[in-house]
């Protein structure tokens, strides 16, 4: 009799379980989860040539620290030393303090240049900058990438081409890949993930009031 009732007590709490939505197990879980669509102890890092060894790279991590990004270094004394680093750097260019610059053997500036304050320039790829352009504070110009399609994320860099006689107006993003063309306008905020034409003026969109309903 007692396993009878061990029986049916197992039965009932088989039914239970079957019965209820909330631990029941429906098709879709059994498909591959979104959650494991790449593994990121898997990457490798290939596709992305630094082009210094390692020791230049921690010489210039040093120099970036304690001098380039320093508000007192004088502009004369930063643009020599990336240039020592493999920067081309044009005649009148002004690089603001707290500039980062990632890899400045992949940087190229023209003349006349500014580059505002809190600019991030991560350079995987070459960036390249024209003539009389303005860069404007916190701007991030970022050359680097992952695919998201890749198993095992791995890089999608591409380089970054910006004309003369444009601005880059305060915490626009420009992408990897992107030619921004000859007197173009990025205003503020904007993100720039496509080709900007000469002369043409990109946006980001606006706040609004909402109403109330």
């Amino acid at each position: 009799m007692l396993s009878d009732v061990t029986r049916r007590a197992g039965a009932t709490r088989e039914s239970l379980t079957l019965g209820n939505p909330m631990t029941q197990q429906c098709e879709s879980d059994l498909r591959p989860s979104p959650a494991t669509r790449f593994s990121l102890r898997d990457f490798t890092g290939g596709g992305r040539p630094v082009g210094v060894p390692w020791f230049v790279r921690l010489l210039w991590m040093l120099m970036s620290r304690c001098l380039t990004m320093q508000w007192w270094c004088p502009n004369r004394l930063r643009v020599l030393v990336l240039r020592g680093f493999g920067a081309r750097i044009g005649t009148g260019t002004l690089i603001k303090h707290d500039v980062k610059i990632d890899w400045p053997w992949k940087l190229e500036i023209g003349n006349d240049t500014w580059i505002g304050e809190s600019t991030w320039i991560i350079n995987a790829e070459p960036v390249i900058i024209g003539s009389n352009t303005c860069i404007s504070q916190a701007a991030l110009l970022c050359s680097g990438g992952h695919d998201r399609f890749s198993p095992t994320f791995e890089f999608d860099n591409a380089p970054i081409v910006i004309g003369d006689s444009v601005w880059i107006a305060t915490r626009a993003t420009i992408l990897r890949g992107v030619r921004i063309g000859d007197g173009a306008t990025v205003g503020a905020t904007a993100l720039v993930t496509r080709d900007v034409p000469e002369a043409a003026t990109i946006l980001a969109p606006r706040a609004y009031p909402k109403a109330d309903s």
